[in-house]
């Protein structure tokens, strides 16, 4: 803990709100946000993966209960019950 709190005390003085805010603007000016179009055709693109999986998972998920349905049903014909 003690080389945690020397390490702050010999770095970098501590910098005021005032410059913390310059800084964050400065930041926030070199960055760049998608278009409306951009965001509308990856939200598009994730709504059809989603769809996709679900129903991939959901066909996925009753092959498997078919199967197992099946396999539970014939080792009760084999043992007789």
């Amino acid at each position: 803990m003690a080389e945690a709190v020397n390490t702050l005390e010999g770095g970098k003085k501590k910098e005021g709100v005032g410059e913390f805010i310059r800084h964050t603007r400065e930041e926030l000016d070199r960055t760049t946000f998608p278009s409306s179009t951009d965001v509308r055709n990856t939200t598009i693109i994730v709504i059809i993966s989603v769809i996709f999986f679900a129903v991939y998972l959901f066909a996925i998920d009753n092959a498997w209960k078919y199967v197992l349905d099946g396999l539970a049903w014939l080792v009760n014909k084999i043992m007789g019950f």
